[in-house]
């Protein structure tokens, strides 16, 4: 006589489109004996519970579980997954696995008599268990569909059970008695420090200031610091992101490659570099060293916040007519950290009554683009959205 869990393998020799039969009684009941086996090894997953041994190289955890089907060889891989750094041993009649850290083992099963019956940290477990039990989400039919009685005698916090759900009533009964505690009416705002006063002094004075400042880490692996230069009077101030390795290694902004790009942007619209004020945000060069390399990195919020009074202390002496930031960090520090320079890029902000500022990308960008045709174009742009400071200082 065949076996039941044979059936449709006998069959399908046979018939090979069998298992696409939904209806057909053995296929159905070989579903139905699939799930029953996801089903034990989901549980064996969520209802195995370790007990510490003392062990001759140390602790030994031990669990004891009671599976419905042969399943230990299929689920003993998670448990080294999970608990990769122990040496545990889960016990079960019908075969056991052993892992000692390096290699799994399988072996015949056991018995309950042969596992530990308790630990030192249960009472723990028992006491996080009666704390988070919430009565006013208690659901007893839920509950037993995921955690089947049966398992209840292999898990030190079933003992509980019976009793927490014997008081769910009363401990929601007190949960409405209790008076709520009613939140104020409305939450002091933090005070904000006042802003400190900005560096005083000419612009020579501000750049000999700026060479003890220490408000950031940045000073400490730079070379100098790369303060702004160009008239007092100027009318239109450029300002970019943050110096690079040449800059850093010169003492002044815009004299690397980025430099090199920006001045033939200039020479295209006949603006003379010595009429404009060119300064950073930031004011330090920050690398991270990769070999003999000076690689650059982006200055963090922190670090451009320490920036800040130098750049406002700049441009509150000179009071330039136009600013036009080159790159993102310039525009969101100067125009708010909403700025999106994609969508707003070469237009004309009002940032008081006689100041305008404009923003576009920064040179470096067009520098790292992949191909000459994509750096053509980008540049174009580039001298296109510099082009607009004509239209207010001609």
């Amino acid at each position: 006589m065949r076996q039941p869990r044979l059936a449709a393998g006998y069959r399908a020799n046979g018939e090979r489109n069998l298992l696409q039969i939904a209806t057909d009684d053995d296929v159905a009941w070989a579903h139905m004996a699939a799930k029953a086996v996801r089903r034990d090894m989901h549980k064996m997953k969520a209802f195995v519970r370790f007990r510490e041994v003392a062990g001759p190289e140390g602790a030994v955890f031990i669990a004891w579980f009671e599976p419905s089907h042969d399943i230990v060889a299929r689920v003993a891989p998670f448990f080294v997954r999970r608990f990769t750094g122990m040496r545990w041993s889960i016990l079960t009649p019908l075969r056991s696995a052993h892992w000692d850290g390096v290699t799994l083992r399988l072996e015949a099963g056991a018995d309950k008599a042969d596992a530990p019956t308790g630990d030192a940290l249960e009472d723990l477990w028992r006491t996080y268990f009666a704390n988070i039990f919430n009565p006013a989400r208690l659901k007893v039919r839920a509950m037993t569909q995921e955690m089947p009685v049966r398992y209840w005698k292999n898990l030190p916090e079933a003992a509980l059970i019976p009793a927490l759900i014997q008081d769910a009533s009363a401990r929601m009964q007190a949960m409405v008695d209790k008076a709520p505690t009613m939140p104020h009416r409305r939450i002091p705002a933090p005070v904000k420090p006042a802003p400190a006063p900005l560096p005083e002094g000419s612009l020579a004075q501000l750049r000999e200031q700026a060479r003890q400042c220490r408000a950031c880490p940045l000073w400490q692996p730079a070379t100098q610091t790369v303060f702004g230069e160009g008239p007092d009077d100027a009318r239109i101030v450029i300002v970019g992101e943050q110096p690079g390795d040449q800059e850093d290694l010169a003492g002044r902004p815009f004299v690397g490659p980025s430099g090199e790009l920006f001045d033939r942007a200039l020479e295209q619209l006949g603006i003379e570099r010595d009429a404009l004020y060119i300064t950073n945000t930031v004011k330090h060069f920050k690398f991270e060293p990769r070999g003999k390399r000076r690689l650059h990195a982006r200055a963090n919020a922190q670090e451009q916040a320490a920036c800040r009074q130098w750049l406002a202390a700049e441009l509150d002496r000179i009071r330039p007519r136009l600013i036009v930031c080159l790159g993102a960090m310039a525009a969101q520090n100067l125009f708010g950290s909403e700025f999106r320079l994609l969508e707003q890029r070469g237009q004309w902000i009002t940032l008081d009554e006689s100041t305008r500022g404009i923003a576009t990308m920064h040179p470096s960008y067009i520098l790292r683009l992949p191909n000459e045709a994509a750096r053509a174009s980008a540049f174009e742009d580039f001298v296109r959205d510099l082009g607009r400071i004509r239209e207010l200082a001609p």
